[in-house]
């Protein structure tokens, strides 16, 4: 999505030399690029994704995704116990 942007204002600059109008326009392209865009782009997840090295807002917050993950890693191993098996002897 990057690369559509920049080139995309690339060439907005290149026809701003016949239309100044154009330079304005590129600026806005990347301004919203960067003000939007930027992290939009990331892959989406079922749920927030913590980021390396973000330390949880309060203990409690970190409590409720500690425990949310453990129930999810519970109901993956009830409902794939071949799965989960495999999981655990590749890891020993």
């Amino acid at each position: 999505m990057g690369t559509v942007v920049l080139s995309g204002a690339v060439v907005l600059v290149v026809l701003g030399f016949g239309n100044p109008l154009y330079w304005l326009a590129a600026a806005g392209v990347l301004f919203l690029y960067v003000r939007y865009g930027l992290h939009s782009s990331a892959p989406t997840a079922p749920g927030p994704a913590p980021t390396a090295g973000a330390a949880p807002t309060s203990y409690k917050a970190y409590r409720d995704r500690r425990d949310k993950q453990a129930k999810w890693e519970r109901r993956y191993r009830r409902e794939r116990p071949l799965e989960s098996r495999r999981q655990e002897r590749e890891r020993a």
